[in-house]
């Protein structure tokens, strides 16, 4: 169960059994809406209620309302608390055994029943008989969850599929009966006449045992088919869910080594994590060095490198050497936990086109009945006789499905948002899709998105007769001893390439200028040009060049000297990320305009902009934090519909301004909460990844929804017409479902581009 106080109220999610339709979904929502301070969503596919109440309502309150409309409500279980059976969701598959076992019940029987009305050549004396035998445990047994579901929902005055079903197929059994015992049906030798048009007029002697049992045997298999494949569908989301590890190794304070089940960790707890382990939740490595696999939940092939101080996310996979990690969230707080919240509440969430479908569900089973009765009379009154009458008003109660039009657009977007959780893109919900769809510029903030938002030695220029690995080692040794983000730059950069560094003598920082110190007993100096100044040293001509052309490219320059000259210039810079060229032109492909969005200089941004492929009319720099929401509120009124990539919190009230906000998991909760789309990897390719997700997501559930409307508007007219034989429409209708799942599950499909 999942409950969060909201103020004076509160929110919980029940798992709802027993709907068979979106008629179902639609009946328990105005039920559970008409209780006060309730507000409720209802979602047929994932067979959930998310309710919001308050007041003197209980959550015992609502599942009674439930179960007084005929269906069962429940507190779901945790994930972890409930048997697996190897596929991933054992409570599913229990669910599917009867299921499977009527189905196999009603094809075994309903099979000869079929092949002898369809095959005179297999009509023998008292053939009729032997159909008769066959056909009544299918219309009984197999069939009696639509008559139960019927019975109890006539008990509450609704009707839904089932009772469609139930109805259709009772009166066809019901008329057999009474031809077999009563009319000329039950006479030696009589052949069947099979009628897919309305042709004859009395026809007391018709039988439609084969409508009857048929029609059971398409629709338990339709049913089943839909439960599988509803179940592929959320198969994404339960392995999310499935993902954590489920004991770890805290290291206690005396030194022993206790294994833990992972609920018991707590912040602040230091767990051991070995090569091939899962880290058991977020943390900081305090000791040791690892490559971690992420691709679980970033998608992101390519394992991360951590050392000490470094940040590992719960769930991923140690791949390398031994760490020690200290718990920093846990529990709820948890990536991982907020992922799996993230992509549950946009399966819950419905689309504004659901909503009408949902609406149509509901009144959707009375104007059958009423077309099904409607259709009886105007035949009889045609003079068409009570046979083809008969045929062609339970042709209109079998071949009614609204069943598919309560799957559309769930079904698509578990499988959507399931296969987005896949690949590091999480969607909040179904409203995103369509801002997807408008959005014609995207406004990138740069630091942090393109890029990498730490600054990066870059270059080194050495001076004539100076070795480069010479001025890394001194440089290097002299700046590692700093914490100023340009001195981590060298330090790091010096590291990388050297290994090691010695250790300096005599360090000191001068503010605002650099620092100086002793190395391998050279004095040395790495700042600004200002700070050799003071020594009396000036850099040569081939630095000074070099200087200008870094800052010309909207990079900083650092002086390098030692002994009394100036030896080097180095450049450091904000790095754009290596990806970050190839996402533009993704992001064009797909129809945006990239705009680059920044605070710092001009000659910063237009540099980025050049290495990244930005025109220069379309990169706006020297913008201050609290000014970003103007600028997309300037551009949205200029008629664009904006996109917005950022990270950090001074870019979350511009991702909620945005038509569409996309947030870098990388960055802070502020940006991640603001955001529509989180990506949960660094890498700006998934936004364009995530666009594309989106829309094909939409297209999904735009399709299925023509289709099962369209199923409808096609079928009814033509059963009415006594142009299908109830058999075939009870086909039709299982396929209808069938069919809005599997187009559904092709986004399992969708891949990241390479």
């Amino acid at each position: 169960m999942t409950i969060t106080p909201t103020g004076t109220a509160a929110e919980v999610e029940l798992a709802i059994g027993g709907m068979t339709c979106a008629s179902c979904a639609a009946r328990i929502e105005k039920k559970l809406n008409r209780m006060d301070g309730v507000t409720a969503t209802v979602n047929y596919a994932t067979e959930k209620a998310k309710v919001s109440y308050g007041g003197d309502v209980s959550v015992q309150d609502l599942i009674a309302t439930v179960e007084k409309t005929g269906y069962t409500a429940r507190e779901p279980a945790p994930p972890r608390d409930r048997p697996d059976d190897g596929d991933g969701d054992a409570e599913a598959h229990d669910e599917l055994r009867p299921l499977r076992q009527r189905l196999i019940t009603a094809v075994l029987l309903a099979v000869p029943v079929v092949a002898m009305a369809m095959v005179p050549a297999l009509q023998f004396e008292y053939w009729q008989w032997l159909s008769l035998t066959l056909a009544a445990p299918v219309v009984t047994y197999a069939a009696w969850p639509f008559h139960r579901a019927a019975v109890t929902n006539a008990r509450h005055g609704a009707a839904t599929m089932d009772t469609l079903i139930s109805v259709g197929t009772s009166a066809a059994f019901g008329w057999s009966l009474w031809a077999l015992f009563l009319g000329s049906a039950g006479t030696p030798g009589m052949t069947h006449p099979f009628e897919l048009t309305i042709a004859r007029g009395d026809g007391s002697g018709n039988i439609y045992l084969e409508a009857a049992a048929g029609v059971t045997a398409f629709i338990l298999a339709g049913r089943y088919f839909e439960a599988r494949s509803k179940r592929r569908a959320g198969a994404a989301l339960r392995a999310l869910l499935e993902l954590g590890a489920k004991d770890v190794t805290v290291l206690r304070a005396d030194g022993r080594e206790e294994t833990v089940p992972t609920a018991e960790l707590k912040a602040g707890d230091r767990f051991l994590v070995r090569p091939g382990e899962k880290i058991a939740t977020d943390g900081t490595v305090v000791e040791g060095s690892s490559a971690v696999d992420a691709s679980m939940l970033t998608g992101e092939s390519v394992p991360v490198e951590v050392a000490a101080g470094d940040a590992v996310t719960g769930a991923t996979v140690n791949v390398g050497g031994r760490l020690v990690v200290e718990a920093t969230r846990v529990g709820a707080d948890t990536q991982l936990a907020r992922m799996a919240r993230l992509v549950e509440d946009a399966q819950n969430g419905k689309a504004a086109a659901q909503r009408l479908a949902d609406r149509v569900s509901a009144v959707f089973v009375p104007i059958v009945i009423a077309l099904a009765l409607g259709t009886l009379g105007f035949w009889l009154g045609n003079g068409a006789g009570p046979a083809a009458a008969f045929t062609a008003a339970v042709a209109v109660l079998i071949i009614a499905c609204p069943c598919a039009l309560g799957l559309a657009t769930p079904t698509a977007l578990m499988v959507g948002t399931g296969r987005g959780a896949q690949l590091g893109i999480l969607i909040k919900g179904p409203e995103v899709l369509e801002s997807t769809r408008r959005v014609d510029t995207v406004v990138l903030d740069k630091t942090g998105t393109v890029t990498t938002g730490r600054m990066t030695l870059l270059a080194v220029h050495p001076g004539a007769g100076t070795d480069e690995a010479e001025v890394l080692r001194l440089a290097g040794a002299l700046e590692h001893s700093s914490e100023h983000p340009v001195a981590r730059a060298v330090a790091d950069g010096a590291l990388e390439k050297l290994g090691s560094l010695p250790s300096p003598e005599d360090f000191a920082n001068v503010p605002g200028l650099g620092v100086q110190g002793v190395v391998e007993g050279h004095a040395v100096l790495v700042g600004r040009e200002r700070l050799l100044g003071e020594w009396a040293m000036e850099l040569p001509e081939e630095l000074k060049r070099a200087r200008a052309q870094a800052e010309a490219a909207g990079r900083t320059a650092v002086a390098v000297a030692w002994d009394g000259a100036a030896r080097a210039v180095l450049e450091v810079a904000d790095a754009v990320k290596d990806t970050s060229a190839e996402a533009i032109t993704r992001l064009r492909s797909l129809g945006l305009t990239p705009i680059l969005l920044t605070g710092d200089n001009r000659a910063v941004a237009g540099s980025v902009a050049r290495e990244v492929g930005i025109a220069p009319e379309h990169v706006i720099a020297e913008v201050l934090p609290q000014d970003k929401v103007d600028v997309v509120k300037r551009l949205q009124g200029e008629g664009r519909s904006v996109a917005m990539v950022g990270d950090g919190v001074n870019d979350a009230a511009a991702l909620a301004q945005a038509d569409l906000g996309l947030a870098m998991g990388t960055g802070t909760d502020a940006a991640i909460e603001a955001g529509d789309l989180t990506l949960v990897r660094g890498d700006l390719r998934a936004a364009a990844d995530a666009i594309r997700l989106s829309r094909r997501t939409l297209g999904t559930i735009r399709s299925n929804l023509f289709w099962a409307f369209a199923y409808n508007v096609a079928a009814l007219p033509l059963a009415a017409a006594g142009l299908l034989n109830p058999m075939i429409a009870g086909a039709a209708m299982a396929f209808s479902s069938v069919f809005v799942v599997g187009n559904s599950l092709r986004l399992r499909s969708f891949r990241a581009e390479a």
